[in-house]
């Protein structure tokens, strides 16, 4: 149930990947209405892929875009009842970026939007991204695997909370799973600096004091995959919060805790693993950061039972 992602399978088609899920995103990005945190340009987790759910246009028309890995297509869906694919193979991030524009277009979708990456260090613009990508259809479909497991148990932490709390959702700029809890009080302006992203995106997403926690299949300072937890702001003494699996650990350049997937993977009970990894990080940011929970935490939720008042 819980696949083997290892890194060095994964990284090309990764890349390729990120790309194409980026150009996708860009198209919901223009389209859609913005919501605090940046909510309205996610992707979610579906029992064959990752979808974009239902993205509007001004000429009263809406689209879908889903990234089907058993089939391997990227399927743009319009509610007039057309829809477009795009295979999901080896070659150019343009290629890719030329035969989605073509798409929209024949779908009668619009096609201005931004055309350069967000959140990478160099930003090349896609249409420029002439290289051929390996894509390895099996190692995207282990990873959308990991995926659905990830997305399950991030789930069923999320009713834990009372309090203002994201839906799972994959942000295609970074490509990590992610769920974040709110403590509802105003957090100091953020400092941007994220390569390639406004600063002010930066500064509305952590506008308030966040306790988050993640899931990425490498890259980005780490080669293998991995469970993240970060606080904004960090409080004193975060860093330094005990967790009580031996593989977890505070990894100082990125400012996060880190668990490898590998040592949820291989547990006897990976759900358990994962879940206690998720509360005692929320505890060292709640309880170093002083949060006001009363009223905020509760049970974890179960299928047909209404929640106690």
């Amino acid at each position: 149930m819980w696949p083997d992602i290892p890194f060095e399978e994964w990284e090309e088609t990764g890349n390729a990947l990120h790309m194409w899920l980026q150009i996708a995103g860009k198209f919901r990005m223009a389209q859609t209405p913005w919501i605090n945190h940046s909510w309205q340009a996610a992707f979610y987790v579906t029992a064959r892929g990752l979808t974009s759910g239902l993205i509007p246009s001004s000429q009263g028309v809406s689209y879908s875009i889903d990234f089907d890995f058993i089939d391997q297509a990227a399927v743009i869906h319009a509610s007039m009842g057309q829809s477009a694919h795009i295979a999901l193979k080896a070659q150019s991030v343009a290629d890719f970026h030329s035969a989605f524009l073509a798409a929209l277009a024949d779908l009668g979708a619009p096609t201005q939007m931004h055309g350069a990456p967000n959140e990478v260090a160099d930003a090349i613009p896609f249409a420029q991204q002439t290289t051929p990508v390996a894509y390895d259809a099996q190692a995207a479909k282990r990873f959308w695997e990991a995926l659905v497991q990830v997305d399950r148990v991030f789930s069923t932490f999320r009713t834990s909370y009372l309090g203002k709390v994201s839906p799972v959702h994959l942000f295609w700029g970074s490509l990590d799973l992610a769920v974040t809890r709110f403590s509802g009080r105003p957090a100091p302006m953020h400092p941007g600096g994220i390569p390639n992203l406004p600063d002010d995106v930066t500064q509305e997403a952590y506008s308030h004091e966040v306790s988050s926690a993640g899931f990425w299949a490498g890259g980005g300072g780490i080669d293998h995959a991995a469970f993240y937890s970060y606080a904004y702001p960090t409080p004193a003494g975060f860093s330094d919060a005990p967790l009580s699996h031996p593989d977890a650990y505070f990894h100082s350049d990125l400012g996060e805790f880190i668990l490898p997937y590998d040592s949820v993977r291989d547990a006897q009970d990976p759900d358990a693993v994962l879940l206690t990894f998720l509360s005692e990080t929320y505890e060292a940011a709640a309880t170093t950061g002083a949060w006001p929970r009363d009223g905020l935490e509760c049970a974890v939720g179960k299928p047909g039972r209404v929640r106690s008042l």
